[in-house]
């Protein structure tokens, strides 16, 4: 669109798409008495466990497939995972291969290596180094701004989270990249099917921060499709004394931390140290636990996560 003349300005009206929610995927399912089951459910009213376990396991599927429509009807029309792995090779070869319509802004080469270096840095604050080292930090910095601009990689920006909106406090030397689909990240990494589907734990997954970056994608699906969705989260540095909040969000006037943890078990200290120095009342823990709280910290699972926009 950058190449075109004019864009029509007052004229057109943008809506933005993404792959498949898990909702969605619900829909394909038909599982629309499970979907509408999950939304009216909360921390004061969680799920009986026979439905919780039911849905724990359709969002294991979900995090294999991701939600290309072209994946997800393959896979509802009959086809297997295996089969479906191979659609969605086609679909990562089809995307890497487009890339040379940008090579007037940047080598092809050097944006495929950049997309490949953020699905292996997911979840950590990018290093412009690791993507490429022979490149300069400008050249980088252009491809991951290009396959920003074609949806192709999420930025999650750094915020101090000291008031409203989010997006008035950020540090743009520290920022995460997303992939804009779980299915096409878990294929690239080349994680192991069984160990997504059948580990109850997920901890052969949680190196690769598949259930961070599903919530990310989640966040932003369920949230208004007529503006462009950001991502934010929270890091200090301190001495023997870090601490990260993997997201944050605004609901109203009031800003919620987002801690994911892919297994039911694990810490929350980097959440109860954000709290205390913003003076929060509520935090969120998304997790594979049924809705619950701890105090003043609430529990959504992980298939949940558009609950948080309701």
């Amino acid at each position: 669109m950058s190449e075109l003349p004019s864009y029509g300005v007052g004229r057109v009206s943008s809506i933005f798409l993404y792959p498949f929610s898990f909702a969605e995927f619900l829909r394909a399912a038909n599982a629309e008495l499970l979907r509408k089951t999950i939304t009216e459910a909360s921390p004061k009213k969680p799920l009986p466990e026979a439905i919780h376990t039911k849905a724990l396991e359709l969002y294991k599927q979900f995090l294999v497939l991701g939600g290309m429509p072209k994946v997800i009807s393959s896979y509802f029309s009959g086809g297997d995972l295996l089969s479906c792995q191979r659609v969605l090779d086609g679909l990562i070869s089809a995307y890497e291969d487009d890339f040379t319509k940008y090579k007037k802004r940047a080598s092809p080469l050097l944006i495929r290596m950049v997309f490949r270096s953020v699905v292996e840095q997911n979840g950590q604050k990018f290093v412009y180094n690791k993507a490429l080292p022979d490149a300069n930090q400008i050249q980088v910095k252009d491809a991951l701004e290009l396959l920003t601009m074609a949806g192709l990689i999420i930025p999650v920006k750094h915020s101090a989270a000291n008031g409203v909106p989010l997006g008035a406090e950020i540090n743009p030397k520290m920022r995460k990249f997303i992939v804009f689909d779980s299915g096409i990240f878990q294929r690239i990494l080349g994680l192991k099917l069984s160990d997504v589907l059948l580990k109850n734990d997920f901890e052969s997954i949680n190196k690769g921060a598949l259930a961070e970056l599903n919530v990310g994608l989640e966040l932003i699906k369920s949230a208004s499709c007529y503006q462009r969705q950001n991502l934010y989260y929270w890091h200090r540095e301190a001495k023997s004394s870090n601490a990260e909040v993997d997201y944050i969000i605004q609901i109203g006037s009031q800003i919620l931390p987002i801690e994911v943890k892919a297994g039911t078990k694990g810490s929350m200290q980097s959440l109860r140290i954000f709290m205390d120095l913003k003076h929060t009342e509520k935090g969120i823990r998304i997790s594979q636990e049924n809705f619950s709280t701890y105090q003043n910290i609430e529990v959504y699972p992980l298939y949940a996560v558009a609950n948080l926009q309701e």
